[in-house]
């Protein structure tokens, strides 16, 4: 989940959907979607664990910029 902090800035999002793009032409994006308050969004990734997910979203480009703050859920699917 990323939401937006203070430091958000427009010219983030261009390099963040490139980013979305390389991690959905790996075969890791699932789904990706923002919220309609503006306050953020969520995209969910396959990873080999916990920590695997949290190195690659951290490569994000709303990551490294400060644009936004992400929280990492390990997701078990049961069904």
């Amino acid at each position: 989940m990323a939401m937006r902090t203070p430091r958000f800035d427009d010219s983030v999002v261009i390099p963040h959907k490139d980013w979305l793009a390389q991690v959905r032409a790996n075969g890791q994006l699932v789904e990706t979607g923002k919220f309609t308050d503006g306050s953020g969004g969520a995209y969910v990734i396959t990873a080999e664990n916990l920590a695997a997910a949290q190195d690659l979203v951290h490569t994000d480009p709303i990551h490294t910029t400060g644009a936004s703050e992400l929280t990492v859920y390990e997701w078990e699917i049961t069904g």
